[in-house]
């Protein structure tokens, strides 16, 4: 389906509204927790987001950072099953948009203690950095962490549509 011309307009209006909340709710100390820490690694990620490693249920959080990569704020997006979180790609970039973050990473667990991505999780990647496009939004990375697993980054591999070499964190 290609969007009409009213139907972007409408889009843009949209998002124009909602990063205006989003630098409101900012400018009146908001809910968000300043924290310098760069997010420049998948265990950068995995250190900052440690207790997911413990959980039984796979959650998916979103990691708001500023343009230098620094956190504004960790986001619980869905807490899901014993072996799956499935979310839209919306869901996903709703906080962002609220805090008027200019780019995110993603980062969910599995309870399994296998960090490879499932089919799912590269599908819903795939959308969601899709989604992010048009919204403007930066997506460095998605990080699955498992217990007694290294973190894995989806960006660092390639996976997933992460094919830009922009959009890796360094090696």
């Amino acid at each position: 389906m290609t969007p009409t011309p009213d139907l972007l307009e409408a889009l843009q209006a949209n998002l124009a509204i909602l990063r205006e909340v989003g630098l409101r709710y900012n400018a009146a100390g908001g809910n968000t927790t300043s924290d310098a820490r760069i997010m420049d690694s998948p265990e950068a990620v995995a250190a900052l987001n440690s207790d997911m490693q413990e959980l039984v249920q796979e959650q998916l959080r979103v990691i708001l950072l500023r343009t230098k990569q620094t956190v504004i704020d960790v986001v619980t997006v869905y807490q899901g099953t014993v072996n799956a979180a499935s979310t839209r790609s919306a869901e996903i970039l709703r906080p962002a948009i609220l805090a008027n973050a200019p780019g995110i990473i993603v980062v969910h667990n599995h309870p399994s203690g296998d960090a490879s991505p499932s089919s799912a999780d590269l599908a819903v990647t795939r959308k969601l950095l899709q989604a992010a496009k048009v919204m403007d939004i930066q997506v460095f990375d998605h990080v699955v962490v498992a217990r007694g697993a290294e973190p894995l980054s989806m960006a660092r591999r390639g996976l997933a549509g992460f094919d830009d070499p922009l959009l890796r964190f360094s090696t």
